[in-house]
């Protein structure tokens, strides 16, 4: 799904927002988590996941073409990691954790 078909969906489950108002909410989402993972912060949707910024060091790498070492500078990543509800949404017959067996046996006695 790209960004014009999430505010097309938007837009068809909110018949009373026009269309440029789906996109101005989903532009506004977008844009202050960018502002955020930019000042280094984690950003969390419960259910979803959270994006965090990740450092990778400066290291030595190599020119694959003439074999020539090169400095690679240090930079930022994003990474991603999906919340509990999405995971088990994703993988529906995914097993157990065992605190998840251990809490359904206490339960159960």
């Amino acid at each position: 799904m790209i960004k014009s078909d999430l505010v097309l969906r938007i837009a068809e489950m909110n018949p009373h927002l026009y269309e440029r108002e789906c996109e101005a909410v989903v532009k506004t989402i977008l844009d202050r988590i960018s502002e955020a993972l930019a000042a280094g912060d984690r950003v969390e949707i419960r259910g979803f996941g959270a994006f965090s910024v990740t450092t990778t060091r400066a290291r030595q790498g190599r020119n694959p073409r003439t074999g020539e070492s090169v400095a690679v500078a240090e930079k930022k990543n994003v990474s991603f990691k999906t919340g509990k509800d999405m995971r088990q949404r994703l993988n529906p017959h995914e097993p157990e954790t065992p605190q998840e067996i251990v809490a359904r046996m206490m339960k159960a006695s």
